[in-house]
């Protein structure tokens, strides 16, 4: 078995690991084994990763005797559904599944998402493992047992806490994904060093280029840094009641953004994100409470490794500021009627507050849909 490092997320009973490294997935069948039981596993994937890696993790399956039926939806943003949730469940009940069956997520995000949440449904709870084939996914959606899917009213509106068995973290499949995908994944690990952790962003400013480029030390430290620091949040603050929320700095305003859109492509999750956390940055500089240079810095950063950091910079795209103020008011953070933001007095020192001063919000994000 190729060598690789083990995380724990600390949940009770409900603990699992994160198993990262590289060349893991022939081995899927020998991680999966202590999960799989006499009932088999069903494996959802989607069009692309399943022409990439289906038939590798088939194959590990036959391998260890673990007898398995697959699901594949369309790819994309558009397969978070209740269309393509009702006709997983459908197609998963008809193989006569039992509570004992395990699923396999084997995807990026999207499908991390919805195999988590038709696990969760499935039978009131069916065990699942989390396998994510992108850089985002591997970092962020697939550790903390956050599942769900899309309504007409924003992200991840419908769904539920399903904590998975394992997550295992194949760096090497990252080599398949178009740079564009990679970048995506690498605003969320940025993320983390600018939630609490400085001295990681610091050494991503001198190495994002080698986590980017390639499947080497640099990128499996960035996803095994990534990783550790979600597991300990989520070990703390399971459903998000405290400290989780800071997890998603920069993702109100991304969200927004992504909803505008209509999830249609234009701008992918991890894009999004990066421009919500320079708006994040750009209205606490404004209020006083960080230093406009690290806003500046981390422009720079995220502009030097190819990601957009303004709205303006998506084409052919009129913004209008008080729809996407309408759609955060619909955010899953809106508690009594306010909106809980994550705030921040610099890099790493990222904060919760519903003391968002509203004038400077707004004009934050004007300045974010400007050509500059």
């Amino acid at each position: 078995m190729n060598s690789a490092e083990t995380l724990r997320v600390e949940l009770g009973d409900r603990s699992y690991d994160i198993v990262i490294g590289s060349g893991l997935l022939p081995d899927t069948g020998k991680y999966v084994a202590p999960f799989a039981r006499a009932a088999g596993v069903v494996i959802l994937t989607d069009s692309s990763v399943a022409k990439l890696h289906l038939p590798t993790v088939e194959a590990s399956l036959d391998d260890a005797g673990i007898s398995h039926r697959s699901v594949v939806v369309p790819a994309g943003e558009a397969s978070k559904s209740f269309a393509t949730f009702e006709s997983v469940i459908e197609q998963i009940l008809a193989f006569g599944i039992e509570r004992s069956t395990l699923i396999i997520a084997l995807g990026g995000g999207v499908i991390g998402d919805l195999g988590g949440y038709v696990a969760a449904s499935l039978l009131r709870g069916l065990d699942f493992v989390q396998i994510p084939t992108t850089l985002l996914s591997q970092v962020d959606s697939s550790v903390g047992g956050k599942t769900g899917i899309n309504s007409k009213s924003g992200k991840n509106l419908v769904g539920a806490f399903h904590q998975p068995r394992l997550v295992l973290a194949d760096t090497s499949v990252l080599d398949t994904l178009p740079k564009r995908e990679i970048l995506a994944g690498y605003a969320e690990v940025a993320k983390y060093g600018l939630i609490d952790e400085p001295d990681f962003f610091e050494w991503l400013e001198n190495n994002a280029e080698a986590v980017i480029a390639r499947d080497g030390e640099e990128r499996k430290l960035a996803v095994y840094r990534s990783c550790s620091a979600k597991a300990r949040v989520v070990s703390q603050d399971e459903r998000e009641s405290g400290k989780r929320a800071l997890l998603n700095l920069g993702h109100t305003f991304g969200h927004a953004f992504e909803a505008e859109l209509g999830y249609d492509g234009r701008l992918l999750h991890g894009e999004a994100v990066a421009m919500g956390m320079v708006i994040a940055h750009d209205v606490c500089a404004a209020m006083g409470m960080a230093p406009a240079q690290d806003t500046t810095r981390i422009i720079n950063h995220l502009q030097a490794v190819g990601l957009p950091v303004r709205a303006s910079q998506i084409a052919g795209v009129h913004w209008d500021v008080d729809r996407l103020i309408s759609h955060m008011s619909r955010d899953k953070k809106v508690r009594d009627g306010q909106i809980t933001f994550v705030m921040t007095r610099g890099i790493g020192k990222a904060f919760t507050s519903r003391e968002m001063d509203v004038g400077k919000m707004r004009a934050a994000i004007s300045r974010s849909c400007r050509a500059q």
